[in-house]
């Protein structure tokens, strides 16, 4: 049994990896729970120790060094379990990247996820090219710290990420050239100015997107937004009216155009999710489009404190009286200006108060 799974594995090398690949992005998208659950994370980090450990043993195979050893009958399948590694832990974040996307400009970082988890079957090399190989653990690396330690420490903001950053780079090119000491095969092929230049890039790219709020703001998402009629919180639910999207529009949760009658107060509802104990200040950044200036004018930015730890996400709105008809939009912002969401809404003035997708929904 064990014969014909190698030779298989020899004759359909290319396929193999494919398959290991994608088998970590399957099962993850089938067993991970919630971003700050201790499962999810166990296994990431499991995942994170596991690459760590088959990197090492890859880049010693050539240098003989376990020859002999109780190692050696596995050492062929190192690059099918890096691959099943890197491809488990880059499914995992683009499953909670997603959660936290929305349709901004943080789809640049999520799009460059996206890559990463289908580049290795599309670079010649593939992982047996060690700068990429590097490169592709110092990222998901430090993708891991960036969401670990805010669930870790209960807190959200700049000098975690930054201290995100340190931990991962000092890890990585601890390991790096904890390798390039005792392989004489690594020296060939890799210069250390080189790879620590790469390394050093990479980190100063994923500082830029975070400077120019580039990175969706895991762990936090957005569960819920919408623009209503009317909110109202009794005994701890919230109830809110407002317009259905047309059927031909299933995907959104209200309706893009707002009837404005006499007296009408404009709100925004939204349901945050964030990890339990994490504490964070977010805010409701109204807008409305000046057509003269041809630009977006700040008119309020609200904000909301939430609290972590809900499972259904804190829930809380704002609103906005004697509002004027025209576009506008909320962008559902945390206090360092990273995006979790934007409402997008065209104001219209309804004197007839004839609403016929009007719906309430309770909110528990």
């Amino acid at each position: 049994m064990i014969a014909s799974v190698k030779a298989f594995l020899f004759e359909h090398k290319k396929i193999a990896l494919l398959l290991f690949f994608t088998g970590g992005f399957t099962w993850d998208s089938l067993t991970l729970g919630s971003i700050d659950g201790w499962y999810s994370n166990v296994v990431l980090f499991t995942y994170l120790c596991c690459l760590t450990v088959t990197i090492y043993i890859f880049n010693r195979t050539d240098d003989n060094a376990w020859n002999g050893t109780t190692i050696e009958p596995y050492v062929e399948y190192a690059p099918y379990a890096i691959q099943f590694f890197l491809g488990g832990l880059c499914s995992a974040y683009v499953i909670f990247f997603f959660q936290s996307v929305s349709l901004t400009k943080t789809m640049v970082f999520f799009l460059l996820l996206v890559v990463l988890l289908f580049s290795n079957e599309i670079l010649r090399n593939r992982i047996s090219n060690k700068y990429l190989q590097f490169s592709a653990y110092y990222f998901v690396n430090f993708t891991f710290f960036t969401f670990f330690i805010p669930i870790l420490v209960g807190a959200m903001n700049t000098f975690w990420f930054i201290i995100s950053g340190l931990l991962s780079i000092v890890s990585t090119l601890y390991l790096i050239f904890f390798i390039y000491y005792r392989s004489p095969s690594t020296r060939k092929e890799i210069k250390k100015i080189r790879i620590s230049s790469l390394i050093l890039g990479i980190y100063v790219f994923i500082n830029t997107c975070y400077y120019f709020n580039l990175i969706p703001p895991v762990p936090l998402s957005l569960q819920e937004g919408i623009v209503a009629h009317r909110v109202q919180k009794q005994e701890g639910n919230f109830i809110v009216t407002y317009e259905k999207a047309p059927i031909h529009l299933f995907w959104k949760s209200f309706d893009n155009t707002f009837e404005l009658g006499p007296g009408d107060t404009v709100f925004v509802y939204t349901s945050i999710f964030a990890p339990t104990n994490l504490e964070k200040e977010i805010f409701h950044h109204w807008q409305w489009f000046n057509q003269q200036r041809e630009s977006w004018q700040t008119s309020d930015s609200i904000s909301i404190n939430v609290l972590g730890g809900r499972r259904g996400g804190f829930r809380g709105y704002t609103f906005k009286e004697n509002v004027s008809p025209g576009y506008w939009k909320v962008d559902v912002i945390t206090k360092e200006g990273l995006v979790l969401g934007l409402l997008k809404f065209n104001i219209r003035e309804d004197s007839t108060h004839f609403r016929e997708r009007i719906t309430t929904r309770l909110f528990k």
